[in-house]
């Protein structure tokens, strides 16, 4: 596996393959990576003939107060992980080599509307750093195939509209959530949990599957069923951000007639904010 840390080498290397006709994928992350990321770069793998993976926690999607200080810095490890499943290439940019000018004047990138919602509103900002990066990324690397994990479904519905909206020659693959045996989503904000948040982390899963449930019984009363599921949720010790119910399609509010819908919840649970989904698909 090569590792560079500046556009110029990744390009360079890229050109290479290019040139010999070879199909690029990329898994862009943030490093601290699991199984989650692995079955990202598996994928990857079968899918085209060169793999880059991206680390770079990028400062411009964190807000004030947030983790961007302490947040996970694991390079070594990653580095193996990346190697056993076959990785070609790791591109490990500064913040300066991504950001040449000062935060505040930097050029961005915004989807509006579904930036907006959910995790955009409480965390303001936060999908333009996603979509401003993930642009650069985009152009630096110019892959055939960018591959992103489900779990973080807004994210992935910003991602795709922006390269719609910009004319990216880029196809966007979402993977299923990597789930933990209790059902937890992996997540690489996991390692912030206790041992007794932990125990109660899977409760969120739990509360989603029981949202599908009460649907597939025809129950369709969704103000209700948010309703609910942030009360226990709160009851089983989490501090609930969000719990909506959503039109799969759009995250627009669904109607009788919708039969593809995705449930999308995020709770904190001590230092942790947990986030997770589950789609559904009514008969």
């Amino acid at each position: 596996m090569i590792t560079v840390e500046t556009v110029t080498d990744l390009r360079h290397s890229v050109a290479g393959w290019r040139a010999a006709g070879q199909r690029v994928a990329l898994v862009p992350t943030m490093g601290n990576l699991h199984e989650g990321h692995l079955d990202l770069v598996r994928k990857a793998r079968s899918l085209a003939d060169r793999v880059v993976v991206s680390i770079f926690v990028n400062p411009l999607q964190f807000g004030e107060g947030e983790d961007f200080a302490s947040y996970p810095r694991t390079l070594i490890d990653d580095s193996d992980k990346l190697i056993s499943v076959g990785t070609d290439l790791l591109f490990t940019p500064t913040v300066t080599e991504m950001y040449h000018r000062p935060q505040a004047i930097q050029t961005k990138v915004e989807v509006p509307g579904l930036s907006d919602l959910f995790c955009g509103a409480s965390r303001p900002g936060h999908f333009v750093g996603v979509a401003t990066v993930v642009c650069k990324l985009f152009n630096m690397a110019q892959p055939d195939v960018a591959l992103f994990g489900e779990k973080d479904y807004q994210q992935l519905m910003v991602i795709r509209q922006m390269v719609q909206d910009l004319s990216l020659p880029i196809e966007i693959l979402g993977l299923p959530t990597v789930r933990e045996v209790d059902g937890l989503a992996r997540s690489s904000r996991n390692g912030y949990l206790t041992d007794a948040e932990r125990s109660i982390a899977p409760a969120l899963y739990q509360q989603l599957q029981r949202s599908v449930e009460a649907l597939r019984k025809g129950n369709f009363v969704i103000a209700s069923l948010e309703q609910q599921a942030m009360a226990r949720l709160e009851s089983e010790g989490f501090t609930p951000d969000y719990y909506a119910i959503r039109r799969a399609e759009d995250l627009a509010e669904p109607t009788a007639d919708d039969k593809s819908l995705v449930i999308l919840a995020a709770a904190y649970l001590g230092k942790a904010r947990l986030i997770d989904n589950i789609q559904i698909t009514l008969e």
